[in-house]
């Protein structure tokens, strides 16, 4: 059945339209409170945020939602995504919720639900929400003392997951001595990241922290680091760290300005964790979109990749699923189970900056782990019918496999979100890649007209 209000990653689309308003953020309120009202015991929700004008609309509307559900609300304020799962753990929640539209512009908006374990709620918890949306909720509301209460716990929250994300490096471990620059992208963790940084002993030089409603991810963070590369020249840090929005995706930047993505990020991890006897299952968990470059970097050290599907939620399915601890995709959502249950963009950086301190090297040293294979990735757009269908590109995509062989990789698949088909190839034949890939494209375009 087709849905009507989740995606692939929650309730997402333009503040104040459908189904990003306020009724509708009341109606989520009432409907996941009530398939989460499981005993007799006084139920509780917390709600994170990050900084988009829209978080004050969205936010009391969900409050009124799980109170007139009969749940209690601890309304957490700016906090990046990760901390809202993990506070949701460790606070036994019964439900957790982010209001965010990770890096998207501010126009948007999102809400994210997380069951009691901290994960995100699986594709039957969803429909069994979305099919409460469009009911009459009213005989199913509390009453009397029955109704929920809700109060702020700001500060709180903020001190619990700085202290997490500290615990996650050795106890030992400082960063004196480190320069540190950080884009918090006008985000969720404005706060919570320089503060955990500066507390491990870090000398932090912060951009992205005056967050006004309307300059979330505005030429800053992991989805535009060119500010951050030129702040850590600027300043001759020894690193930069750029997060998204809601904090849950992070870029590295080295000491020379030059940005490392989410592939060699996971090597990284995934090389110093299998030095350490802590990375689990012989391999790591990335998508279909990451570097042949990283796959060829884990077999030489006989580890293996194993690839899902383009989304974090496939990543984390198949970590859980097979007994990886180490996933993530090339754009920075790094999930770490040791810790986590989703993307942290803060405690993936602290694990590279833990690397880095104790090899004694530099960012750029330790962070260039493999040098990737030439990768080109296109977009068509289409209006309608189904352009991969036609006989014309059926032949251009069996012609481009045939040409690359085993020296390259093809992946070609329909957006999720838009009217776009993705045409992505690598190889080690830099002119072959680009060649296969106009070739698809063209023919596409032509299917597509």
């Amino acid at each position: 059945m087709a849905r009507r209000y989740f995606g692939t990653d929650g309730i997402r689309g333009k503040a104040n339209r459908f189904p990003m308003t306020p009724e509708v953020a009341m109606k989520v309120g009432m409907a996941a409170g009530i398939a989460f009202r499981r005993g007799e015991y006084r139920h509780r929700v917390v709600i994170g945020k990050d900084t988009r004008l829209s978080g004050y609309m969205l936010e009391p509307a969900l409050c009124a939602g799980f109170t007139a559900a009969g749940m209690d609300v601890l309304m957490l304020g700016p906090m990046p995504t990760p901390a809202v799962a993990m506070l949701t753990r460790s606070m036994r929640a019964d439900i957790g919720v982010m209001i965010s539209a990770s890096h998207n512009p501010f126009e948007d908006n999102g809400i994210k639900l997380f069951g009691p374990d901290g994960y995100k709620l699986s594709d039957e918890v969803e429909a069994e929400i979305e099919s409460l949306l469009d009911e009459d909720l009213a005989s199913h509301l509390a009453t009397g003392d029955k109704l929920g209460r809700a109060r702020r716990y700001d500060d709180g929250g903020r001190d619990r997951y700085i202290e997490f994300a500290k615990r996650t490096l050795p106890r030992e471990m400082s960063l004196e001595g480190l320069r540190v620059a950080i884009d918090c992208a006008n985000g969720a963790a404005y706060r919570v990241a320089p503060e955990a940084l500066w507390e491990l002993g870090a000398e932090v030089v912060k951009i992205g922290v005056e967050p006004n409603g309307t300059n979330i991810n505005l030429n800053c963070g992991s989805t535009a680091p060119q500010a951050l590369c030129e702040k850590v020249r600027e300043v001759r840090a020894d690193i930069g760290i750029a997060l998204d929005g809601d904090a849950d995706r992070v870029l590295i930047v080295d000491e020379r300005g030059t940005i490392v993505d989410g592939d060699q990020i996971m090597a990284v991890i995934a090389e110093a964790w299998a030095a350490d006897g802590r990375l689990a299952a012989g391999g790591i968990v990335a998508t279909i979109m990451s570097n042949l470059g990283l796959e060829r970097f884990l077999q030489e050290r006989q580890l293996q990749l194993a690839r899902t599907k383009v989304g974090d939620r496939y990543v984390v399915e198949h970590m859980r699923e097979h007994g990886y601890n180490v996933g993530g995709e090339q754009s920075g959502h790094i999930v770490l189970s040791d810790f986590g249950t989703t993307g942290d963009g803060l405690v993936s950086a602290l694990q590279v900056l833990a690397t880095v301190k104790a090899s004694g090297g530099t960012v750029s040293e330790v962070c260039r782990r493999f040098t990737p294979v030439p990768q080109i990735l296109k977009n068509v757009r289409f209006s309608s019918g189904e352009p991969l269908d036609a006989p014309r590109v059926q032949e251009a995509i069996e012609g481009a496999r045939m040409r690359l062989g085993n020296t390259g990789r093809l992946v070609i698949r329909p957006s999720g979100t838009e009217p776009l088909i993705r045409v992505m190839a690598e190889g080690d034949d830099a002119n072959l890649v680009s060649t296969v890939v106009d070739d698809i494209v063209d023919a596409l375009r032509k299917a597509a007209a």
